[in-house]
C-alpha cells in the first residue's frame, strides 16, 4: 500500500493498494476509486459492532479491495482540519477522539477505550468513551483544525481546554482538573473543568474543536423566532 495526504484546509487521503490488498473503513468515508475496488459491508460480530457504535463510529464497517491489478481509493476529510498516519503495533495503540477514524489496512482493530476515572469523561470534553486503535497496520485519522504534537516524559502534564485533545498514545493518561476560584469559574470563560494529559508519551491537539466552531458560528445565525 501507498498513499499520500493532499489538499488544506480540506485534506483527503489517497491510497494505492496492490492486486488483493484491502482497506477498512467507515460508513460513507469512500470520496472516490477505481472501477476495480470492489466493497464489501460486515459488521464482524455483535461485540464489535456494539463497541464501534459506543466509540462514534457506525455498527458496520466497509472493506474495499483491489482486485485484478492495482487501485486506488480516496477518504476526504468531513471538515477542515488535518489528516494523519499512524503505524499501529503492539505497544504503540493511539486513543482518538470520537469519530476520528477515517480509514485503515485490514490489520488495524478498532475498539471503545472507557477512561478509568468516570469524571474525566464527563466533566473533561473528551468523552467518557473513546476509540482505542490496536492490532497492526496504517491507521487515518481526522482530526479538527491544525494539529500540534507534544512528547511528554513519564509523569509530565499538559493541561487542555475542553475538546482540545485529538488523539494520544496508549501509554498516556486522561484526567479532569477543576479551575482553582469560585471567581475564576464564574467569570474566567473557561468553564469549571480542564482535560489534564499525563505522560509518558505523545499526545495530539487540535486548534479548532467542531464543538467550538458550532458555537461561534451559531452567534451570527438568524433565529427562528416561529
Amino acid at each position: 500500500m501507498k498513499y499520500s495526504i493532499e489538499g488544506a484546509p480540506l485534506p483527503v487521503v489517497i491510497v494505492t493498494l496492490e492486486d488483493g490488498e484491502t482497506v477498512l473503513t467507515e460508513k460513507g468515508a469512500m470520496s472516490w476509486m477505481t472501477p476495480n475496488m470492489v466493497m464489501k459491508t460486515s459488521g464482524g460480530g455483535i461485540g464489535k459492532m456494539f463497541g464501534r457504535a459506543l466509540s462514534g463510529e457506525s455498527a458496520f464497517q466497509n472493506t474495499y479491495t483491489a482486485e485484478g491489478g492495482q487501485g486506488e481509493i480516496a477518504f476526504a476529510s468531513s471538515f477542515p482540519g488535518d489528516i494523519r498516519a499512524y503505524e499501529i503495533g503492539p505497544g504503540k495503540e493511539i486513543v482518538a477522539q470520537k469519530s476520528a477514524f477515517l480509514a485503515s489496512t485490514d490489520g488495524v482493530n478498532l475498539s471503545t477505550f472507557f477512561q478509568k476515572k468516570i469524571a474525566g469523561g464527563f466533566f473533561g470534553g473528551e468523552g467518557f468513551i473513546m476509540q482505542k486503535l490496536s492490532g497492526q497496520g496504517t491507521a487515518f485519522l481526522e482530526f479538527d483544525g491544525s494539529i500540534k504534537e507534544y512528547t511528554l516524559e513519564a509523569g509530565q502534564q499538559i493541561i487542555v481546554d475542553t475538546g482540545y485533545v485529538a488523539a494520544m498514545e496508549g501509554t498516556c493518561s486522561l484526567d479532569v482538573k477543576t479551575v482553582s476560584g469560585l471567581k475564576n469559574k464564574l467569570l474566567g470563560g473557561e468553564g469549571f473543568f480542564n482535560t489534564v494529559v499525563t505522560g509518558p508519551g505523545k499526545v495530539w491537539l487540535q486548534t479548532m474543536p467542531a464543538n467550538q466552531m458550532a458555537g461561534v458560528l451559531a452567534q451570527f445565525l438568524p433565529v427562528n423566532n416561529k
